[in-house]
């Protein structure tokens, strides 16, 4: 299985990449690539760097099986355009990880619709990677809104 590991550009997400980095130790056979930021931690059972340029950002997820990542819209939106299975782990306030919860809600918003598969913790992580063959990607998104969507905004803006 190849896993690609995204945490963004803006912090390391150090609990996210320990648990990953355990998980590769126990299973080994997948291949992991990561992409880390400025981490405190540096993993030892896959292969990572700090930052990425968007074209090799690019092959990694095309190539990918599986994404794994902090709950970051960028990096959700790719999956849903691309039709990949996301595991979506957000960083918690109480952990330092960021200055509030919004990864918490955009998680949650994301899970209850179907989109995205969302571990809050290592165990729940782990429950996902053991079984990351039967994860599905949710239907392809396109580029832009719905038409009936362009037209009930500009409906809403007239009135």
């Amino acid at each position: 299985m190849k896993i690609f590991v995204v945490v963004g550009t803006q912090e390391p997400f150090d609990r996210m990449i320990k648990a990953i980095d355990k998980w590769a130790g126990d299973n080994p056979g997948n291949e992991i690539y990561a992409q880390i930021s400025h981490a405190g931690y540096l993993p030892v059972n896959m292969e990572y760097t700090d930052f990425i340029t968007p074209d090799i950002f690019d092959q990694r997820f095309n190539e990918a099986d599986l994404i794994v990542s902090h709950a970051g819209m960028g990096t959700i939106i790719s999956a849903l355009r691309n039709s990949k299975p996301i595991v979506v782990m957000p960083r918690f306030a109480q952990y330092h990880e960021h200055r509030n919860d919004h990864q918490i809600a955009t998680a949650q918003s994301f899970e209850k619709l179907g989109f995205v598969n969302a571990a809050y913790t290592d165990l729940e992580l782990f429950g996902f990677l053991n079984n990351a063959s039967s994860l599905t990607a949710a239907p392809a998104i396109g580029p832009a809104a719905s038409p009936a969507l362009i037209a009930k905004l500009r409906q809403f803006i007239e009135d």
